[in-house]
Protein backbone atom coordinates (compact mmCIF):
# COMPACT_ATOMS: atom_id res chain seq x y z
CA UNK A 1 0.00 0.00 0.00
CA UNK A 2 1.57 3.20 -1.20
CA UNK A 3 1.40 6.60 1.16
CA UNK A 4 0.47 9.76 1.48
CA UNK A 5 3.86 12.03 2.13
CA UNK A 6 3.55 16.14 2.56
CA UNK A 7 5.76 19.11 1.65
CA UNK A 8 5.57 21.77 3.42
CA UNK A 9 8.15 23.34 0.81
CA UNK A 10 5.41 23.10 -2.43
CA UNK A 11 4.85 26.69 -3.55
CA UNK A 12 1.08 27.80 -4.79
CA UNK A 13 0.53 29.91 -7.58
CA UNK A 14 -2.28 32.02 -5.58
CA UNK A 15 -1.33 32.21 -1.90
CA UNK A 16 -4.49 31.40 0.10
CA UNK A 17 -6.08 34.25 2.31
CA UNK A 18 -5.95 33.51 6.07
CA UNK A 19 -9.81 33.34 5.60
CA UNK A 20 -9.45 30.36 3.33
CA UNK A 21 -7.53 28.21 6.36
CA UNK A 22 -10.44 28.37 8.57
CA UNK A 23 -13.73 26.38 7.96
CA UNK A 24 -16.99 27.98 7.50
CA UNK A 25 -18.39 25.37 10.33
CA UNK A 26 -14.86 26.60 12.25
CA UNK A 27 -16.10 26.61 16.63
CA UNK A 28 -13.67 29.94 16.44
CA UNK A 29 -16.23 31.88 13.96
CA UNK A 30 -19.08 31.31 16.66
CA UNK A 31 -16.69 33.74 19.28
CA UNK A 32 -16.10 36.18 16.31
CA UNK A 33 -19.82 36.34 15.77
CA UNK A 34 -20.61 36.78 19.63
CA UNK A 35 -18.19 39.53 20.45
CA UNK A 36 -19.25 41.09 17.25
CA UNK A 37 -22.15 41.30 19.18
CA UNK A 38 -21.80 42.57 22.39
CA UNK A 39 -22.46 46.28 23.26
CA UNK A 40 -19.10 47.01 24.26
CA UNK A 41 -19.57 50.01 25.61
CA UNK A 42 -22.55 49.27 27.72
CA UNK A 43 -20.02 46.83 29.10
CA UNK A 44 -17.58 48.87 30.33
CA UNK A 45 -14.93 48.87 27.28
CA UNK A 46 -13.69 52.46 26.87
CA UNK A 47 -14.10 53.00 22.87
CA UNK A 48 -11.67 55.70 21.65
CA UNK A 49 -10.75 55.56 17.77
CA UNK A 50 -9.24 59.13 18.33
CA UNK A 51 -7.65 58.68 21.46
CA UNK A 52 -3.77 59.97 21.29
CA UNK A 53 -1.03 58.41 22.04
CA UNK A 54 0.55 55.10 21.10
CA UNK A 55 -1.89 52.97 19.28
CA UNK A 56 -3.65 50.37 21.30
CA UNK A 57 -5.34 46.81 20.56
CA UNK A 58 -9.00 47.52 19.92
CA UNK A 59 -10.82 46.04 22.67
CA UNK A 60 -13.13 43.72 20.41
CA UNK A 61 -9.81 41.74 19.31
CA UNK A 62 -8.54 41.61 22.62
CA UNK A 63 -11.44 40.14 24.15
CA UNK A 64 -12.33 37.57 21.34
CA UNK A 65 -8.57 36.31 22.18
CA UNK A 66 -9.22 36.34 25.81
CA UNK A 67 -12.60 34.29 25.12
CA UNK A 68 -11.47 31.75 22.58
CA UNK A 69 -8.24 31.31 24.63
CA UNK A 70 -10.58 30.36 27.96
CA UNK A 71 -12.74 28.09 25.96
CA UNK A 72 -9.96 25.87 25.09
CA UNK A 73 -7.50 25.86 28.30
CA UNK A 74 -5.48 28.83 27.16
CA UNK A 75 -5.51 31.24 30.27
CA UNK A 76 -1.51 32.68 30.70
CA UNK A 77 -1.08 35.94 29.10
CA UNK A 78 2.03 33.73 27.67
CA UNK A 79 -0.03 31.24 26.28
CA UNK A 80 -2.15 33.79 24.44
CA UNK A 81 0.81 34.87 23.08
CA UNK A 82 2.25 32.00 21.63
CA UNK A 83 -1.47 30.88 20.08
CA UNK A 84 -1.59 34.46 18.35
CA UNK A 85 2.20 33.50 16.10
CA UNK A 86 1.16 30.02 15.48
CA UNK A 87 -2.35 28.67 16.12
CA UNK A 88 -4.12 29.20 12.46
CA UNK A 89 -7.45 29.76 14.21
CA UNK A 90 -6.32 32.25 16.75
CA UNK A 91 -4.60 34.17 13.72
CA UNK A 92 -7.67 34.65 12.12
CA UNK A 93 -9.75 35.69 15.20
CA UNK A 94 -7.49 38.84 15.70
CA UNK A 95 -6.76 39.62 12.02
CA UNK A 96 -3.20 38.44 12.27
CA UNK A 97 -2.68 40.80 15.24
CA UNK A 98 0.25 39.63 17.85
CA UNK A 99 -0.22 41.72 21.26
CA UNK A 100 2.66 40.51 23.76
CA UNK A 101 1.90 38.99 27.00
CA UNK A 102 2.23 42.08 29.27
CA UNK A 103 -0.69 43.92 26.89
CA UNK A 104 -2.87 40.75 27.42
CA UNK A 105 -2.45 40.78 31.09
CA UNK A 106 -2.71 44.26 31.27
CA UNK A 107 -6.05 44.64 29.08
CA UNK A 108 -6.97 41.70 31.73
CA UNK A 109 -5.96 43.78 34.52
CA UNK A 110 -7.49 46.41 33.45
CA UNK A 111 -11.03 45.54 32.39
CA UNK A 112 -12.27 43.35 34.91
CA UNK A 113 -15.55 44.92 35.88
CA UNK A 114 -16.43 45.06 32.27
CA UNK A 115 -15.36 41.41 31.64
CA UNK A 116 -17.54 40.33 34.78
CA UNK A 117 -20.51 42.22 32.66
CA UNK A 118 -20.03 39.94 29.35
CA UNK A 119 -21.77 36.93 30.90
CA UNK A 120 -24.92 39.19 31.55
CA UNK A 121 -25.20 40.14 28.15
CA UNK A 122 -24.08 36.89 27.17
CA UNK A 123 -27.71 35.18 29.23
CA UNK A 124 -29.61 37.79 27.95
CA UNK A 125 -29.07 36.63 24.56
CA UNK A 126 -29.36 33.61 25.46
CA UNK A 127 -33.25 34.68 26.14
CA UNK A 128 -33.70 36.21 23.16
CA UNK A 129 -33.08 32.75 21.49
CA UNK A 130 -35.11 31.16 23.76
CA UNK A 131 -31.72 29.02 24.92
CA UNK A 132 -33.32 29.86 28.80
CA UNK A 133 -36.79 29.48 30.15
CA UNK A 134 -36.38 31.36 33.12
CA UNK A 135 -38.67 28.77 34.90
CA UNK A 136 -36.64 27.10 37.52
CA UNK A 137 -32.81 28.35 38.81
CA UNK A 138 -30.02 25.99 40.09
CA UNK A 139 -27.74 27.34 42.67
CA UNK A 140 -24.33 25.94 43.92
CA UNK A 141 -21.21 26.55 44.66
CA UNK A 142 -17.50 24.99 44.52
CA UNK A 143 -14.03 25.45 46.00
CA UNK A 144 -11.17 27.33 43.40
CA UNK A 145 -7.61 27.86 44.35
CA UNK A 146 -6.19 31.55 44.53
CA UNK A 147 -3.25 32.16 43.16
CA UNK A 148 -1.92 32.61 47.02
CA UNK A 149 -0.25 29.66 49.39
CA UNK A 150 -1.91 29.03 52.20
CA UNK A 151 1.36 29.11 53.76
CA UNK A 152 0.92 32.80 53.81
CA UNK A 153 -2.09 33.04 55.25
CA UNK A 154 -2.20 34.45 59.12
CA UNK A 155 -4.81 34.30 61.79
CA UNK A 156 -3.86 36.13 65.16
CA UNK A 157 -2.69 32.24 66.68
CA UNK A 158 -0.08 32.15 64.40
CA UNK A 159 0.74 36.04 64.89
CA UNK A 160 1.47 35.47 68.24
CA UNK A 161 3.67 32.26 68.14
CA UNK A 162 5.66 34.10 64.87
CA UNK A 163 6.21 36.84 67.32
CA UNK A 164 7.47 34.84 70.14
CA UNK A 165 9.62 33.19 67.82
CA UNK A 166 11.15 35.92 66.80
CA UNK A 167 11.78 37.87 70.46
CA UNK A 168 13.48 34.49 71.28
CA UNK A 169 15.54 34.38 68.28
CA UNK A 170 16.30 38.35 68.69
CA UNK A 171 17.04 38.08 72.25
CA UNK A 172 19.74 35.10 71.40
CA UNK A 173 21.21 37.50 68.82
CA UNK A 174 22.34 40.57 71.18
CA UNK A 175 23.29 37.70 73.41
CA UNK A 176 26.08 36.71 70.99
CA UNK A 177 26.97 39.94 69.91
CA UNK A 178 27.49 41.34 73.75
CA UNK A 179 29.49 38.01 74.09
CA UNK A 180 32.35 38.72 70.90
CA UNK A 181 35.21 40.42 72.15
CA UNK A 182 35.84 43.90 70.87
CA UNK A 183 38.58 43.10 68.48
CA UNK A 184 36.32 40.96 66.91
CA UNK A 185 34.35 43.66 65.45
CA UNK A 186 34.03 44.05 62.00
CA UNK A 187 34.64 39.56 61.76
CA UNK A 188 32.71 38.28 59.34
CA UNK A 189 30.69 36.19 61.96
CA UNK A 190 29.32 39.82 63.67
CA UNK A 191 28.40 41.06 60.26
CA UNK A 192 26.14 38.03 59.71
CA UNK A 193 24.38 38.43 63.27
CA UNK A 194 23.77 41.72 62.42
CA UNK A 195 22.50 41.15 59.19
CA UNK A 196 20.11 38.16 60.68
CA UNK A 197 18.89 40.57 63.09
CA UNK A 198 17.97 42.96 60.91
CA UNK A 199 16.26 40.29 58.98
CA UNK A 200 14.19 39.19 62.11
CA UNK A 201 13.20 43.45 63.52
CA UNK A 202 11.86 43.61 59.89
CA UNK A 203 9.87 40.27 60.00
CA UNK A 204 8.78 41.40 63.42
CA UNK A 205 7.37 44.56 61.87
CA UNK A 206 5.66 42.66 59.11
CA UNK A 207 3.77 40.49 61.76
CA UNK A 208 2.87 43.46 64.05
CA UNK A 209 1.32 45.17 61.05
CA UNK A 210 -0.64 42.37 60.17
CA UNK A 211 -1.76 41.74 63.74
CA UNK A 212 -3.11 45.22 63.79
CA UNK A 213 -4.93 44.59 60.25
CA UNK A 214 -6.65 41.23 62.00
CA UNK A 215 -7.79 42.88 64.90
CA UNK A 216 -9.51 45.47 63.24
CA UNK A 217 -11.56 42.73 61.18
CA UNK A 218 -15.12 41.94 62.59
CA UNK A 219 -14.65 38.24 61.77
CA UNK A 220 -14.94 35.63 64.46
CA UNK A 221 -12.11 34.04 63.21
CA UNK A 222 -10.08 36.96 61.15
CA UNK A 223 -7.46 35.78 59.11
CA UNK A 224 -5.59 37.36 56.21
CA UNK A 225 -3.28 36.35 53.39
CA UNK A 226 -0.40 38.40 52.54
CA UNK A 227 -0.25 37.57 48.87
CA UNK A 228 -4.02 38.46 48.26
CA UNK A 229 -6.13 39.84 51.31
CA UNK A 230 -9.15 38.76 49.88
CA UNK A 231 -8.99 34.88 49.44
CA UNK A 232 -9.52 32.90 52.32
CA UNK A 233 -8.75 28.92 54.37
CA UNK A 234 -11.04 26.69 52.64
CA UNK A 235 -11.56 22.92 53.11
CA UNK A 236 -12.63 20.61 50.00
CA UNK A 237 -11.93 17.19 49.12
CA UNK A 238 -8.42 18.42 47.90
CA UNK A 239 -7.73 19.80 51.72
CA UNK A 240 -7.47 23.04 52.51
CA UNK A 241 -6.17 25.83 50.45
CA UNK A 242 -5.97 29.19 49.93
CA UNK A 243 -9.28 29.29 47.79
CA UNK A 244 -12.88 31.05 46.46
CA UNK A 245 -15.97 30.23 46.06
CA UNK A 246 -17.29 30.34 43.02
CA UNK A 247 -21.06 30.43 42.80
CA UNK A 248 -23.39 29.62 39.61
CA UNK A 249 -26.84 30.18 38.68
CA UNK A 250 -28.28 27.47 36.16
CA UNK A 251 -31.38 27.70 33.99
CA UNK A 252 -33.09 24.14 33.63
CA UNK A 253 -33.75 24.24 30.05
CA UNK A 254 -30.71 23.86 28.55
CA UNK A 255 -28.11 23.84 31.73
CA UNK A 256 -27.12 27.82 30.60
CA UNK A 257 -25.16 29.91 33.22
CA UNK A 258 -27.52 32.99 34.08
CA UNK A 259 -25.28 34.22 36.47
CA UNK A 260 -22.05 33.76 38.60
CA UNK A 261 -20.18 35.32 41.41
CA UNK A 262 -16.94 34.72 43.93
CA UNK A 263 -17.25 34.88 47.23
CA UNK A 264 -14.95 34.38 49.95
CA UNK A 265 -17.38 32.67 52.32
CA UNK A 266 -19.49 29.47 52.84
CA UNK A 267 -22.69 28.67 50.86
CA UNK A 268 -24.72 29.14 53.77
CA UNK A 269 -25.65 32.66 53.26
CA UNK A 270 -25.43 32.94 49.65
CA UNK A 271 -28.76 31.68 48.54
CA UNK A 272 -30.76 34.33 48.23
CA UNK A 273 -27.95 36.79 47.01
CA UNK A 274 -27.46 34.54 43.68
CA UNK A 275 -30.73 33.79 43.09
CA UNK A 276 -31.50 37.28 42.99
CA UNK A 277 -28.49 38.70 41.03
CA UNK A 278 -30.39 35.92 38.82
CA UNK A 279 -33.39 36.97 38.31
CA UNK A 280 -32.04 40.60 37.84
CA UNK A 281 -30.73 39.35 34.98
CA UNK A 282 -33.51 37.16 33.30
CA UNK A 283 -35.89 40.40 33.84
CA UNK A 284 -38.04 38.70 36.01
CA UNK A 285 -38.55 36.29 38.95
CA UNK A 286 -37.92 32.61 38.86
CA UNK A 287 -40.78 30.26 39.68
CA UNK A 288 -38.60 27.23 41.71
CA UNK A 289 -35.05 28.07 43.25
CA UNK A 290 -33.24 24.62 44.28
CA UNK A 291 -30.21 24.12 45.90
CA UNK A 292 -28.40 21.78 48.18
CA UNK A 293 -28.27 21.36 51.79
CA UNK A 294 -25.31 23.43 52.35
CA UNK A 295 -27.66 26.73 51.56
CA UNK A 296 -30.26 25.43 53.88
CA UNK A 297 -30.35 28.75 55.90
CA UNK A 298 -33.83 29.63 57.05
CA UNK A 299 -33.35 33.50 56.92
CA UNK A 300 -31.52 33.47 53.51
CA UNK A 301 -34.79 30.78 52.20
CA UNK A 302 -37.02 32.88 53.55
CA UNK A 303 -36.42 35.84 51.48
CA UNK A 304 -36.89 34.22 48.47
CA UNK A 305 -40.01 32.39 49.65
CA UNK A 306 -41.59 35.75 50.30
CA UNK A 307 -41.78 36.38 46.86
CA UNK A 308 -43.64 34.16 46.08
CA UNK A 309 -40.52 31.91 44.72
CA UNK A 310 -41.26 27.97 45.02
CA UNK A 311 -37.93 27.18 47.40
CA UNK A 312 -36.83 23.63 47.08
CA UNK A 313 -33.64 23.56 49.67
CA UNK A 314 -33.40 20.21 51.91
CA UNK A 315 -32.70 20.82 55.40
CA UNK A 316 -29.11 19.00 56.67
CA UNK A 317 -30.74 16.17 58.48
CA UNK A 318 -32.77 15.61 55.44
CA UNK A 319 -29.70 15.60 53.27
CA UNK A 320 -27.64 13.28 55.83
CA UNK A 321 -30.71 10.89 55.43
CA UNK A 322 -29.59 9.11 58.45
CA UNK A 323 -31.95 7.32 60.72
CA UNK A 324 -32.54 8.85 64.43
CA UNK A 325 -30.81 6.26 66.12
CA UNK A 326 -30.88 7.99 69.71
CA UNK A 327 -34.50 7.70 71.71
CA UNK A 328 -33.56 11.46 73.12
CA UNK A 329 -32.56 12.94 69.84
CA UNK A 330 -34.64 16.39 69.72
CA UNK A 331 -36.72 14.49 66.80
CA UNK A 332 -38.45 12.76 69.44
CA UNK A 333 -39.52 15.60 71.46
CA UNK A 334 -43.41 16.94 70.27
CA UNK A 335 -43.43 21.14 69.91
CA UNK A 336 -46.65 21.60 71.50
CA UNK A 337 -47.66 24.79 69.58
CA UNK A 338 -50.85 25.92 72.12
CA UNK A 339 -48.49 25.62 75.16
CA UNK A 340 -45.94 27.07 74.16
CA UNK A 341 -43.37 23.68 75.14
CA UNK A 342 -41.53 20.80 73.88
CA UNK A 343 -43.14 17.11 75.42
CA UNK A 344 -40.20 15.12 75.92
CA UNK A 345 -40.70 10.71 75.52
CA UNK A 346 -41.48 10.72 79.15
CA UNK A 347 -44.32 13.02 79.13
CA UNK A 348 -42.66 15.74 80.85
CA UNK A 349 -43.29 19.85 79.64
CA UNK A 350 -39.86 21.85 78.77
CA UNK A 351 -40.82 25.48 79.06
CA UNK A 352 -39.70 28.52 77.35
CA UNK A 353 -36.33 29.56 78.98
CA UNK A 354 -34.49 32.50 77.36
CA UNK A 355 -34.02 33.53 73.76
CA UNK A 356 -30.43 33.14 72.47
CA UNK A 357 -30.29 36.41 70.15
CA UNK A 358 -26.99 35.71 68.88
CA UNK A 359 -27.77 32.55 67.52
CA UNK A 360 -31.83 33.61 66.63
CA UNK A 361 -33.42 30.39 69.10
CA UNK A 362 -35.63 30.11 71.63
CA UNK A 363 -34.36 27.61 74.70
CA UNK A 364 -36.46 25.62 76.18
CA UNK A 365 -35.46 23.30 79.30
CA UNK A 366 -36.83 20.99 81.69
CA UNK A 367 -35.37 22.47 84.96
CA UNK A 368 -35.86 20.64 88.42
CA UNK A 369 -38.66 18.24 87.04
CA UNK A 370 -35.82 16.31 85.27
CA UNK A 371 -34.17 14.94 88.15
CA UNK A 372 -36.51 12.89 89.04
CA UNK A 373 -36.98 11.34 85.91
CA UNK A 374 -36.02 7.66 85.38
CA UNK A 375 -33.68 8.49 82.29
CA UNK A 376 -32.29 11.42 83.86
CA UNK A 377 -28.31 11.15 83.05
CA UNK A 378 -29.08 9.34 79.38
CA UNK A 379 -31.13 12.13 78.28
CA UNK A 380 -29.46 14.85 80.25
CA UNK A 381 -26.60 15.57 82.88
CA UNK A 382 -27.37 18.56 83.67
CA UNK A 383 -28.70 19.03 87.19
CA UNK A 384 -29.36 22.95 87.30
CA UNK A 385 -31.22 23.31 83.97
CA UNK A 386 -32.45 19.52 82.78
CA UNK A 387 -32.62 19.04 79.45
CA UNK A 388 -32.22 21.62 76.73
CA UNK A 389 -34.05 22.25 73.32
CA UNK A 390 -33.66 24.71 70.97
CA UNK A 391 -36.12 26.39 68.28
CA UNK A 392 -35.10 28.85 65.60
CA UNK A 393 -37.16 31.64 65.90
CA UNK A 394 -38.62 31.18 62.50
CA UNK A 395 -39.11 27.40 62.69
CA UNK A 396 -42.28 27.64 61.36
CA UNK A 397 -41.10 28.40 58.16
CA UNK A 398 -37.91 25.84 58.13
CA UNK A 399 -40.83 22.89 59.20
CA UNK A 400 -43.30 24.38 56.22
CA UNK A 401 -40.03 23.89 53.54
CA UNK A 402 -38.83 20.70 54.93
CA UNK A 403 -42.49 19.14 54.66
CA UNK A 404 -42.48 20.73 50.97
CA UNK A 405 -39.11 19.21 50.18
CA UNK A 406 -40.77 15.63 50.63
CA UNK A 407 -43.43 16.29 48.03
CA UNK A 408 -43.18 14.34 45.21
CA UNK A 409 -43.10 18.05 42.94
CA UNK A 410 -39.87 18.70 44.71
CA UNK A 411 -38.24 15.93 44.71
CA UNK A 412 -38.59 15.96 40.96
CA UNK A 413 -37.22 19.18 40.64
CA UNK A 414 -34.02 18.34 43.26
CA UNK A 415 -33.61 15.46 40.91
CA UNK A 416 -32.16 17.58 37.96
CA UNK A 417 -30.24 19.77 40.40
CA UNK A 418 -26.60 17.41 40.08
CA UNK A 419 -26.84 16.81 35.98
CA UNK A 420 -27.75 20.92 35.61
CA UNK A 421 -25.48 22.94 38.46
CA UNK A 422 -22.70 20.25 38.45
CA UNK A 423 -21.88 19.87 35.28
CA UNK A 424 -20.05 23.27 34.63
CA UNK A 425 -17.75 23.03 37.71
CA UNK A 426 -16.76 19.75 36.21
CA UNK A 427 -16.29 21.29 32.39
CA UNK A 428 -14.14 24.12 34.31
CA UNK A 429 -11.70 21.63 36.36
CA UNK A 430 -11.59 18.57 34.11
CA UNK A 431 -11.98 19.70 30.61
CA UNK A 432 -10.39 23.03 30.78
CA UNK A 433 -7.61 22.21 33.83
CA UNK A 434 -9.14 25.08 36.15
CA UNK A 435 -7.40 24.31 39.56
CA UNK A 436 -6.84 27.69 40.18
CA UNK A 437 -7.30 31.46 39.32
CA UNK A 438 -4.67 33.58 37.44
CA UNK A 439 -6.22 37.14 38.99
CA UNK A 440 -5.60 38.17 42.63
CA UNK A 441 -8.79 40.11 44.49
CA UNK A 442 -12.59 39.74 43.82
CA UNK A 443 -12.79 41.53 40.96
CA UNK A 444 -10.10 39.81 39.45
CA UNK A 445 -11.21 36.10 39.89
CA UNK A 446 -14.89 37.18 39.40
CA UNK A 447 -13.87 38.64 36.07
CA UNK A 448 -12.45 35.18 35.57
CA UNK A 449 -15.20 33.40 36.89
CA UNK A 450 -17.81 35.58 34.19
CA UNK A 451 -15.26 34.37 31.45
CA UNK A 452 -15.05 30.54 31.80
CA UNK A 453 -18.96 30.64 32.50
CA UNK A 454 -19.27 32.95 29.11
CA UNK A 455 -17.14 30.16 27.60
CA UNK A 456 -19.08 27.32 28.90
CA UNK A 457 -22.34 28.91 27.69
CA UNK A 458 -20.66 29.39 24.06
CA UNK A 459 -20.25 25.82 24.08
CA UNK A 460 -23.71 24.79 24.94
CA UNK A 461 -25.34 26.69 22.40
CA UNK A 462 -22.90 25.82 19.63
CA UNK A 463 -23.59 22.25 20.33
CA UNK A 464 -27.17 22.54 20.43
CA UNK A 465 -27.78 25.07 17.50
CA UNK A 466 -24.48 24.30 15.41
CA UNK A 467 -21.89 26.96 14.15
CA UNK A 468 -23.52 28.33 11.16
CA UNK A 469 -26.81 28.61 13.03
CA UNK A 470 -25.58 30.27 15.88
CA UNK A 471 -23.39 32.80 14.15
CA UNK A 472 -25.75 33.61 11.55
CA UNK A 473 -28.60 34.51 14.93
CA UNK A 474 -25.60 36.19 16.91
CA UNK A 475 -25.23 38.70 14.00
CA UNK A 476 -29.03 38.94 13.57
CA UNK A 477 -29.26 40.20 17.22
Amino acid sequence: MAYRYGDRYQGLLFPPSVEELVPENAPVRVYDAFVEALDLPKLGFKIDPRQIGCPQYHPTAMLKLLLYGYSYGFRSSRKLERECHYNITFIWLVGGLKPDHKTIAEFRRKNQKALKRVLKQCAQMCLKLELIEGNTLFVDGTKIRANASIKHTWTLDRCQKALAKVDKRIAEILAQCDSLDAREEGSASLTQLQEELANKQALKDKVKTIVAELEAQEAQKPQTNTTDPDCRTMKSIQGSHASFNMQSVVDEKHGIIVDTDVVNTGDIYQFAEQISQANETLGTDCQTACADAGYSNVEELEKIDSEGIHVVVPSQKQAAKSPTVNPFDKAHFTYDRDHDCYVCPAGQALRYSHTNERDKKRVFRGGTTCRSCEHFGECTKSKAHGRSISRLLKADVQERLAADYETEASQEVYALRKQKVELPFGHFKRNLGVTGFLLRGLEGVKAEAALLASCFNLARMESMLGVASLSAKLAAL
